[in-house]
């Protein structure tokens, strides 16, 4: 089965969040992710502090729309990826979600 890549953009960081707060935020993460079930292949992680290699340098920073987190799942395809990845929590809080899918090299 196809894997396609879930790279999170924005959303809500956990820098000036109350406990309670953040608790509130991973419950709803937890509970979409598990509500997906064995379609994570890789939960993931949050991205913080990146930096842009390019052909002539280093630059501070992940570009113009800097990842905040990635995951990886399997589906059908990518119409079955994108329907998952509608649920996702980081539309509260003004993220986005992108779909890719991986090829096995």
């Amino acid at each position: 089965m196809p894997k396609y890549l879930l790279t999170y953009h924005g959303g809500a960081t956990p820098e000036g969040m109350s406990q309670e707060d953040m608790e509130a935020v991973m419950g709803k993460w937890t509970a979409w992710m598990g509500g997906l079930g064995d379609a994570f292949t890789d939960q993931g992680n949050a991205v913080m502090k990146s930096k842009t290699v390019t052909s002539s340098g280093v630059e501070d920073g992940g570009g113009v729309n800097p990842a905040s987190g990635y995951s990886l799942l399997e589906a059908s395809d990518i119409d079955a990826a994108v329907a998952m990845a509608k649920d996702c929590p980081i539309f509260e809080s003004g993220g986005t979600v992108e779909v890719g899918e991986t090829i096995q090299m």
